[in-house]
């Protein structure tokens, strides 16, 4: 339930034959950076490099006050509002918004992803459609600084990683002002509540309350 083919549909990312080389999303953590650098080189005319490293789709809207660090691709037709800050290595898709003072580093953002209104998103990945409420993040380092493990019930993966944030599938939801904790895996098509702090791995169709309890999303 939590490798690539579980939880994306390859075809909403110009990250897709990168990402099919890997089994479980955050392996491909550690090469997002050469990813963007590879990817930005073969960009058509349709993008504009703005600044080095630093393409924007020619009918991307960047407003005057956001910052662009180096490297990132911005799709077509996404929006990029006031006082964003995108510190690098990140590749946003197609008819995204990374809105006001929302931060991004380290991230693979799909086609259609919203992060709107005061969203931290570091080293995680987000799918086709997915949704950050306003003011929801996710946490990347644990407070010991241990290297993060993937909970799934008693099944505890590995991941070899200080920095992890979240990955979340296609059609995610995630309720305002929740945390995800690091390692934090979400099935397609599943919920989080508001205010929730989430830690492990949540089914797809399934719904996370406020208490840490699972329910299971009715057809």
């Amino acid at each position: 339930m939590y490798t690539i083919t579980d939880l994306y549909d390859l075809d909403h990312t110009l990250a897709a034959d990168y990402l099919s080389g890997f089994t479980y999303p955050w392996e491909a953590l550690k090469g997002i950076k050469d990813l963007i650098l590879q990817l930005g080189s073969q960009l058509g005319d349709d993008y504009e490099e703005v600044s080095e490293h630093v393409w924007v789709h020619k009918t991307a809207k960047v407003f005057p006050s956001a910052y662009l660090g180096a490297p990132c691709i911005i799709g077509p037709n996404t929006e990029v509002r006031h006082g964003a800050f995108i510190r690098g290595s990140a590749l946003v898709g197609a008819d995204c918004v990374v809105g006001n003072s929302v931060e991004l580093k380290n991230v693979i953002l799909f086609d259609h992803v919203q992060t709107p209104h005061y969203n931290y998103v570091g080293d995680s990945i987000l799918g086709y459609y997915s949704h950050m409420g306003a003011g929801s993040i996710t946490s990347n380092v644990k407070s010991d600084k241990k290297l993060v493990v993937v909970h799934n019930g008693t099944e505890q993966i590995e991941t070899g990683l200080k920095k992890f944030g979240a990955m979340l599938g296609d059609h995610v939801e995630v309720g305002c002002n929740s945390v995800l904790n690091p390692g934090t895996v979400i099935g397609r098509d599943s919920r989080v509540y508001p205010t929730s702090c989430v830690r492990g791995v949540i089914p797809e169709k399934h719904i996370w309350k406020n208490d840490g309890v699972m329910a299971a999303i009715k057809e």
